[in-house]
C-alpha cells in the first residue's frame, strides 16, 4: 500500500445538419468545461491524505464525514477481516481551500466505518457540519458518485498531505488486487501518469469530467515484488496472478453511499450496502 509518510521514513531510516432559418443561425450549443481540480475540501492528516465528502443525498445540517485509508488509522492496520464500526476519535485534519492552503483544523467525533477488508478506507464523522465548514471557510465537501467508475475515464489525484495532484486515466480493474494478509476487490488501476508516493494515501481520486470522487488512492507496486507488502498483485477470476511494477491503484467507493442514511448515520443492513460487516 501507499505506505503513511512515517512508514515511509521508517523504512528510508531502517505517485446535426437542418435547413438554416430565414433569421441568423443560432450559435451552436458548447458543453460547458468542467470545473478545474483543485485542493478544495481535501484534507491531510498526520501521516496520510484525505478529504471532507458528502453522500449525493446529505444535508447541510449533516455532520460531515472525512474519507481516508482503513491503513491511516491512529490505531494501525486493521486485520484482515476486522472491520471498525463507531469507534471514539478526536483525529485532527488540516483543511485546504482551492489553493491547498491550510484554512482550519477539523476535529473528529469518532470513526464512522473502517476496514482493509475487500476494501481499503476510513470514514470519519466530525464534531462539525457540511452547512458549518461552507459558511466558515467556504469550502463545500465533494461528492460520493454512487456509480461505478468507468475505464478510460481522465481522473486526478489530490493529495492534501503533499499538496500536490497526479493526473492521469482509469486503466482498468484488477479482479482482486492482494497485498500481503489484505485482499481488496475490483480496484481500480491507474495509467501510468500516475505515480504516486508515500503520503498520498487516502487521497480522493476525482473524475475530472463531473468533480465527483469515484475511489479512493491506497497502493502501488514499488519494487515489482509479487503480492508482498507495499507490492499488490493482481489475481484475476481464473486465479492467474500478474504483477504491474510501478502501477498504482484506488479503491472504487460508489458503494459507500447506499451504507449511509439521514444525518451521516451508517446503517450496514440497508437495502444495497454491501460494505463488509463487523
Amino acid at each position: 500500500m501507499k505506505k503513511p509518510l512515517l512508514a515511509v521514513l521508517g523504512a528510508l531510516v531502517t505517485a446535426g445538419t437542418g435547413l438554416a432559418a430565414p433569421a441568423a443561425a443560432a450559435e451552436p450549443s458548447v458543453a460547458a468545461e468542467p470545473a478545474a481540480v483543485t485542493f478544495a475540501g481535501t484534507v491531510s492528516l498526520s501521516n496520510c491524505s484525505g478529504s471532507v465528502v458528502r453522500l449525493p443525498d446529505s444535508q447541510d445540517d449533516d455532520p460531515a464525514l472525512v474519507m481516508s485509508n482503513g491503513h491511516c488509522l491512529e490505531t494501525g492496520f486493521p486485520a484482515a477481516g476486522q472491520v471498525i464500526v463507531d469507534r471514539a476519535s478526536s483525529r485532527t485534519f488540516g483543511l485546504l481551500n482551492a489553493a491547498g492552503t491550510r484554512v482550519a483544523t477539523l476535529r473528529a467525533s469518532k470513526i464512522t466505518y473502517a476496514t482493509m477488508t475487500d476494501t481499503d478506507v476510513s470514514l470519519y464523522q466530525l464534531t462539525t457540519t457540511y452547512g458549518q465548514i461552507r459558511s466558515s471557510y467556504g469550502i463545500s465537501p465533494l461528492t460520493l458518485d454512487d456509480s461505478r467508475p468507468a475505464a478510460g475515464r481522465a481522473i486526478t489525484v489530490v493529495s492534501g498531505y503533499w499538496k500536490r495532484t497526479y493526473s492521469c486515466a482509469i486503466d482498468g480493474f484488477a479482479h482482486r488486487l492482494k497485498e500481503g494478509g489484505w485482499t481488496w476487490k475490483d480496484s481500480v488501476r491507474y495509467t501510468s501518469a500516475c505515480r504516486t508516493v508515500g503520503g498520498t494515501s487516502g487521497s480522493p481520486v476525482i473524475d475530472d469530467a463531473t468533480g465527483d470522487v469515484v475511489a479512493v488512492n491506497n497502493t502501488g507496486n514499488e519494487d515489482g515484488g509479487r503480492c508482498t507488502e507495499n507490492n499488490p498483485c493482481e489475481v484475476d477470476a481464473n486465479g492467474t496472478v500478474t504483477v504491474r511494477a510501478g502501477i498504482n491503484y484506488g479503491q472504487q467507493t460508489y458503494q459507500i453511499p447506499a451504507c449511509f442514511g439521514l444525518d451521516s448515520k451508517l446503517d450496514l443492513s440497508a437495502s444495497g450496502c454491501t460494505l463488509p460487516k463487523p
